[in-house]
């Protein structure tokens, strides 16, 4: 399954995660504190991080559609939630590296 992750400049991250993952909260199975957040839909899952200045997100999905809709679904609602800070999302392609050190193990 592909996976693919993001860094997300904010400094209101745990902020705009929180407000994301309970919208998401009657969409999917979700997993909520206030560093971390894991969503479960139907056709991929999601996992963010909250540190001091950016959000890391980390994702999986089936190559094709599901992929497609997970990048989209993640990106725009991130976006609309996060108000006037108009976030910008850029999906890289693998798994979120272990080297940003804000990253819980």
């Amino acid at each position: 399954m592909p996976r693919f992750h993001a860094r997300v400049v904010t400094p209101r991250a745990s902020r705009n995660m929180n407000r994301l993952f309970k919208h998401f909260a009657h969409k999917g199975e979700v997993r909520i504190d206030e560093q971390q957040a894991e969503v479960v839909f139907g056709f991929g899952e999601c996992r963010m991080f909250a540190g001091t200045e950016q959000l890391l997100i980390d994702c999986q999905a089936e190559a094709g559609e599901s992929e497609k809709r997970l990048r989209f679904v993640i990106a725009d609602h991130l976006t609309r939630f996060s108000g006037d800070e108009a976030l910008q999302v850029e999906w890289q392609e693998g798994p979120l590296p272990d080297a940003s050190g804000e990253q819980p193990a």
